[in-house]
């Protein structure tokens, strides 16, 4: 069992890492600097993290 886990993980360690970076910028920033591979994705909290708020969005998408 243990060299079948080793051959699945090897393709994932087998090369340098590739990062995705959700919210901050400057995080993908200082990565793709240091030299690390690295895709940003601009996010942020339904309602700007509002909890009352993001429940009444998600009663208005299940509606349609």
């Amino acid at each position: 069992m243990t060299d079948k886990m080793d051959k699945q993980r090897t393709p994932l360690l087998a090369g340098p890492p590739t990062v995705i970076n959700l919210g901050l910028e400057r995080f993908a920033a200082d990565l793709a600097a240091s030299g690390v591979a690295v895709s940003h994705v601009q996010w942020q909290p339904p309602a700007r993290g509002n909890a009352r708020l993001a429940a009444l969005l998600a009663k208005l998408d299940a509606l349609k």
